[in-house]
């Protein structure tokens, strides 16, 4: 399992978890169907630029972020998407694109959709595309301790 570090995590905090197997996916609506959850409670998981600061922004999957929105409400002047190449260092415990969104385990800042928030339990990569984990959110936001701002819209 290549998320062994966030494994840990989870058992060294007393966190009841569960991890899913499923076919390889790649996109995040694919998985929700595949996993046959509410793309609502699959959190993805997508890296920015924020000035010059990479961070992660986590939502659901049935929704998208809304650049304008999340420059007022960090105060950025410098809002991206990070590249592959940005970040490909600070993840190699997980494939590319199925990152967890516990960036606080990697030294980045985590910015949660409120939209996530209303979710019971919540769904996410394992660090791989074949592996999700659920667990409740209110745990994911003890260990993560994300800020949690509207940014998102449904699809």
């Amino acid at each position: 399992m290549p998320l062994e570090k966030l494994i840990s995590y989870l058992d060294e905090n007393n966190v009841k978890y569960i991890i899913l197997k499923h076919s390889p996916a790649y996109a995040s609506q694919e998985i929700a169907e595949l996993a046959h959850i509410p793309g609502k409670e699959l959190a993805k998981s997508v890296i920015l630029n924020l000035d010059g600061k990479i961070t992660m922004a986590v939502l659901p999957a049935s929704y998208h972020i809304d650049f304008q929105l999340l420059e007022e409400a960090t105060g950025a002047t410098r809002l991206s998407l990070a590249s592959e190449d940005d970040f490909k260092n600070l993840f190699i415990d997980c494939e590319t694109g199925a990152m967890p969104p516990f960036g606080n385990l990697y030294g980045i800042d985590v910015y949660v959709a409120k939209s996530l928030t209303e979710d019971k339990e919540i769904f996410f990569n394992a660090g791989n595309h074949s592996e999700l984990i659920k667990m409740s959110y209110q745990d994911f936001e003890k260990l993560v301790k994300p800020k949690v701002l509207k940014f998102s819209e449904k699809y």
